[in-house]
């Protein structure tokens, strides 16, 4: 299933997960029909949904979440032995013998912990998975073993509904293709009779070419910051990379190849063992993301809901908040300051908001919600930006604008912008320079027109 931000996907899922009350229309299984379903009919028909934010006990271990809701019981007393047969049989359906049952779930790695979401479902006879964009954190090697999972479940007769960005996975694993847009279905064939064209149109309501690189001309300025023989720890060693003004360069690699953590460290986020920062010449060190804030860096985590927005507080309230002390007078922060930065940054950055700048940042989509998390260091006036997986859990139309607007902040306004990133797409259409890194460590840079899918697949291995 497909679409835009917005597009009506999560709304469908969840009336078929007894969450919404649908207003009219009929859903069918076993050859009943129902008007509509609540949480318990939907868990009895054997409906289960797997979210992108994990939701299981850390604490617990792997045995004991997996029965989570149901420990079996042996006279009035928990059946351990029972509980861990269960757990080793459902882990065994899913290729994940090597997971330890008795291990605490927040030992086990994002893709381990998904598996034991599928896994507890399962085994509680789930007939129907619904999957809401699985792969957004994961490692390639994870994605493989998820895709290894779902052929399993297909073979066990478990019906799935996959929701998902990526328009690889949909040919990959896919039988069938959805799209919705403005709540309405524009699209509904076998994969095998659509191209990428046909699933991009569907979703956009327009044509939509292939991928491309950039065609604006390079014109970069001085040198914006410098990393050297940055070192931390086992997590990456020896990076050295600079970027000019009105540059995009790009840290790509696979998740866990140190792109990211590079990143953080940078910010002040994770501790450096060895290694300088310069900005404009000037050596500094962000001891914490306060610092490198007044020193002109601007920062994307790759978990926007968790580490991004502050999801209790309104739009304007999330674009401002770095540019508080600039923004307050006599010690005083108006709101009216707040909703003018907003409004100043709404149209330029096409951030769709049905509402005033008071709006709650949790009702916007994730595409917009993570435009204004761009805005925030626009207003600011960041001249560097560091930017991790900008696009993830972003649909095809927010996409494209966000690219848009890197490449226009970095020309127009001559900022420096770095990406890290594992989307070999995004750093086709966006990147001017590519530094490629593998286990913590650069192994190759490609630079203009050599940046192309098939050089990145072969740089990183795949």
């Amino acid at each position: 299933m497909l679409g835009e931000n917005g597009a009506g996907k999560s709304t469908l899922v969840k009336i078929l997960a007894g969450s919404y009350r649908p207003d009219a229309g009929e859903i069918s299984f076993d050859g009943t029909s129902h008007a509509a379903l609540d949480p318990i009919l939907a868990k009895k028909a054997g409906i289960a949904m797997i979210f992108q934010e994990i939701a299981d006990a850390p604490d617990l271990t792997v045995a004991e979440n997996i029965s989570l809701g149901r420990w079996p019981m042996r006279h009035g007393r928990v059946d351990w032995q029972e509980m861990r047969r269960t757990a080793r049989e459902a882990m065994e359906l899913l290729g994940g013998t090597d997971i330890d049952v008795d291990a605490p779930v927040r030992t086990l790695s994002i893709g381990q912990r998904q598996l034991l979401e599928i896994a507890r479902n399962v085994s509680g006879s789930a007939r129907i998975l619904v999957l809401d964009e699985p792969t957004a954190a994961l490692s390639s090697s994870e994605v493989d073993r998820l895709f290894a999972t779902v052929e399993r479940l297909k073979a066990a007769g478990v019906a799935m509904v996959y929701i998902t960005h990526r328009l690889d996975e949909v040919t990959r694993i896919g039988d069938r293709v959805e799209v919705l847009r403005d709540g309405y279905l524009t699209l509904n064939e076998p994969v095998s009779a659509v191209d990428r064209a046909m699933m991009v149109s569907a979703m956009i309501g327009r044509e939509a070419g292939d991928v491309e690189r950039p065609r604006d001309n390079p014109d970069f300025g001085e040198i914006a910051i410098e990393a050297e023989s940055l070192t931390s720890g086992s997590v990456f060693s020896d990076v050295t990379f600079t970027c000019r003004e009105g540059e995009v360069l790009a840290l790509y690699g696979k998740i866990g190849s140190g792109t990211a953590e590079s990143a953080e460290a940078i910010f002040g986020l994770r501790g450096l063992v060895t290694g300088s920062i310069r900005l404009y010449g000037a050596e500094t060190t962000a001891q914490s993301p306060f610092t490198a804030v007044r020193a002109g860096l601007g920062f994307l985590p790759a978990d926007r809901k968790r580490e991004g927005i502050f999801a209790a507080r309104s739009a304007a309230e999330n674009l401002a908040a770095p540019s508080w002390p600039l923004m307050a007078k006599w010690w005083f922060l108006s709101t009216a300051r707040e909703f003018a930065a907003f409004l100043r940054w709404r149209t330029d950055l096409k951030i769709k908001s049905t509402e005033s700048p008071g709006q709650l940042i949790s009702t916007l989509s994730g595409g917009n919600q993570q435009k204004v998390l761009l805005a925030r260091w626009f207003e600011r006036q960041s001249k560097v930006l560091l930017l991790v997986e900008p696009t993830r859990g972003v649909d095809v139309g927010a996409r494209a604008d966000i690219y848009e607007i890197l490449r226009k902040t970095a020309k127009a306004d001559q900022r420096a912008v770095v990406i890290a990133t594992s989307d070999g797409e995004e750093v086709v259409q966006v990147a001017d320079r590519v530094i490629i890194m593998d286990r913590g460590r650069i192994t190759s840079e490609l630079v203009g027109d050599d940046i192309t899918s098939g050089a990145l697949a072969l740089a990183v291995g795949n």
